[in-house]
């Protein structure tokens, strides 16, 4: 246990772990309980349900995501066009290393149930797409937000597609971001 780390993020903490190297179908409190070395009523303390602590661990991949979004645009060129691909690169790279917590926080019945305000915390990442597409693409039709949806959409199909094995087997592709040029291209227009 971290020294500044109390028993809820802990929980938190080992929960994303366990996702990040085993079944999702292991994520147990009981389970998460036992490999923070706690009883396991523990979890209880913090997390009534089990919907809860998936969405707390949920929400620490936004906040995780969010963060690797923000230190990537620091360093990125101003443009919009490469600030979009910086965010998408990071988005695929987070879905391929963090896979089982990706999945975890799109899982509609999470975001649906307003547990710790996760669709909130799902938002300002989508805002970020939707002004930069809107700065990218200045056409009014369709609307940022909309392009900004299926570019969102499209990440995610290749994110799902890469992982199934379907998208190298199809396009010979050795990387998902191979992809991304062509997924841009079809978003927003040839670049400038």
């Amino acid at each position: 246990m971290r020294a500044d780390e109390g028993l809820r993020e802990r929980l938190i903490r080992v929960g994303g772990e366990l996702l990040d190297h085993e079944e999702p179908s292991r994520l147990s409190l009981r389970e998460i309980a036992r490999r923070a070395g706690v009883s396991h009523g523990a979890p209880r303390r913090y997390f009534p349900t089990h919907l809860e602590l998936l969405s707390a661990i949920a929400r620490d991949g936004f906040t995780e995501l969010t963060t690797r979004v923000t230190a990537a645009l620091a360093g990125a060129p101003g443009d919009p066009r490469a600030q979009i691909a910086t965010l998408a690169r990071v988005y695929l790279d987070f879905a391929a290393t963090r896979r089982g917590r990706y999945e975890l926080m799109l899982r509609h019945d999470l975001l649906e149930s307003g547990h710790l305000g996760l669709r909130d915390a799902s938002l300002p990442l989508f805002r970020l797409l939707t002004d930069l597409v809107a700065q990218a693409r200045p056409e009014p039709e369709p609307p940022a937000r909309i392009v900004a949806g299926t570019l969102w959409a499209n990440l995610h199909g290749i994110t799902q597609l890469w992982t199934w094995g379907s998208l190298p087997l199809a396009t010979d592709a050795t990387d998902p971001s191979a992809l991304l040029d062509a997924t841009l291209k079809a978003h927003l227009g040839p670049a400038a």
